[in-house]
């Protein structure tokens, strides 16, 4: 996690590759960014866009699960 709100580092790896641990972190810095930044704030798209992905992604992973416990 980082220590300045508004500030999040993109993840060394592709969004698929990352641990669910990893995956979770990106999930909250992109969260906690996106709390401190105002409304108006252009980064906020951009942040907003890369927060779906990792929800899509994780959305998928627990459809995989869920689907192998059936």
């Amino acid at each position: 996690m980082t220590a300045e709100p508004g500030i999040v580092h993109e993840p060394e790896h592709p969004m698929y590759a990352l641990t669910t641990y990893e995956l979770r972190d990106y999930r909250r810095e992109l969260e906690h960014a996106l709390g401190a930044l105002p409304e108006h704030a252009a980064a906020r798209e951009l942040l907003q866009e890369k927060l779906a992905g990792v929800l899509t992604e994780q959305e998928s992973r627990a459809r995989i699960t869920a689907d192998g416990r059936a």
